[in-house]
């Protein structure tokens, strides 16, 4: 839950950056915080979650071993691009506070524009990967997150 926090705290950093509420950590297998990160698509680059930065970090930083050993915390559960990364570098276990589901529900609920990319399950584009989420004591904070951005970007657009 130490990590779920934290990558709610960067997804609310994320949000203060005009970025949209997504946070994640990757841990070690001794338990150390390797990485962190939060969405920088606010320029442009869609690619920017941070899963997949986690992704490209390990696969340059890490031993196939260590990958496989690490785990992934992440505000929401990973699309498919940062899901099919993740699987290409060898990660190993996914923890997550909401679902790809859960993010669609609020999505039609709030009348935003849906993503361009399918929401899908983690497994449905990488079986086999260990996964864990959503967690229902975490959930509505990421909503709220959810809601906040999307607030600020009517807003954006009626100014």
């Amino acid at each position: 839950m130490k990590h779920l926090g934290r990558c709610i705290e960067l997804a609310t950093m994320a949000i203060k950056s005009g970025n949209p509420p997504f946070g994640s950590v990757l841990v070690d297998e001794s338990g150390a915080v390797r990485f962190e990160g939060h969405n920088e698509t606010a320029g442009g680059d869609n690619t920017r979650h941070p899963e997949f930065e986690i992704a490209r970090w390990a696969a340059t930083n890490m031993t196939p071993d260590e990958r496989a050993a690490a785990t992934v915390y992440t505000s929401g559960e990973h699309c498919p691009m940062c899901a099919a990364a993740h699987g290409w570098v060898g990660l190993g276990r996914i923890v997550y506070a909401s679902s790809s589901e859960q993010l669609s529900t609020w999505l039609d609920e709030m009348h935003a524009t849906p993503p361009a990319v399918a929401t899908l399950p983690i497994n449905q584009v990488v079986p086999g990967v260990p996964t864990e989420g959503p967690f229902p004591a975490l959930s509505d904070a990421v909503r709220d997150l959810h809601r906040r951005f999307h607030s600020q970007q009517k807003a954006d657009d009626r100014a």
